[in-house]
């Protein structure tokens, strides 16, 4: 499994951060034909203990995989009050099926929960299967459309309560 990973805290504008950001941008313009994500992010959205970004490295300190999360309240595209987003949860190629997407998540959604976050958002897209069945098999449920996709077709918003 996923032995020997570290997780690491990190800013968003880490260089291992904007490398695997880099990476995965390349893959939502390849499955979404040319748009990566156009969500404006901001490393201070990032800081504890309104957010915290974090990054996977192997035994040899080779950046693995990535994810974060951010503070979020009810506002005009569609959050509530108590929200945590989920961001940039990312693998690299080869090291996916080593579990360490739920390693992450598992992680940040204990760290929003302990930073008084009440439900954990995400939008993912219709074109990622692999990211969909994994927030289901994790207990994560389709919600209302929110965010900055919140009026594609190929949006899929999920939610799952912290409490």
């Amino acid at each position: 499994m996923s032995h020997g990973i570290d997780l690491r805290a990190v800013p968003y504008d880490h260089p291992d951060a904007i490398r695997l950001n880099d990476q995965v941008q390349l893959e939502y313009q390849e499955r979404y034909d040319g748009e990566g994500d156009a969500t404006h992010l901001d490393p201070a959205m990032f800081l504890p203990p309104y957010g915290l970004y974090l990054v996977a490295y192997d035994t040899s300190g080779s950046p693995l995989a990535t994810g974060g999360w951010r503070a979020q309240d009810e506002n005009d595209e569609g959050y509530s009050d108590g929200d945590a987003e989920l961001k940039r949860m990312y693998v690299i190629p080869r090291a996916r099926g080593l579990g360490l997407a739920r390693r992450i998540l598992a992680e940040l959604e204990a760290d929003a929960r302990a930073a008084g976050r009440t439900r954990m958002v995400l939008e993912t897209g219709d074109k990622q299967p692999e990211a969909i069945a994994l927030y289901l098999s994790e207990g994560y449920t389709p919600t209302e459309k929110f965010g900055y996709y919140r009026d594609y077709a190929s949006s899929r918003c999920m939610a799952k309560s912290l409490t």
